[in-house]
């Protein structure tokens, strides 16, 4: 029997929040494996004195598989 862990990440990103999200996912893949779903809670963005969106942030829920003694 698998156990699995939720943990969350704040992905950023200059071009679009769908890269903020995959910009989360790939933080976390840098130090977790067997990730096996991703829940987005939520979308803010940083707003420059133009008007115009210039960073957008993707608060994401990730879960990955915890190993067993005798996995890899």
């Amino acid at each position: 029997m698998a156990s699995v862990k939720i943990i969350e990440v704040i992905g950023s990103s200059d071009h679009s929040w769908e890269d903020a999200v995959k910009n989360a996912i790939k933080s976390a893949a840098k130090t977790l494996r067997q990730l096996v779903g991703a829940d987005v809670q939520s979308w803010t963005a940083k707003i420059g004195p133009d008007g115009q969106i210039n960073e957008y942030h993707a608060t994401v829920k990730i879960a990955f598989k915890v190993l067993e003694d005798n996995e890899d």
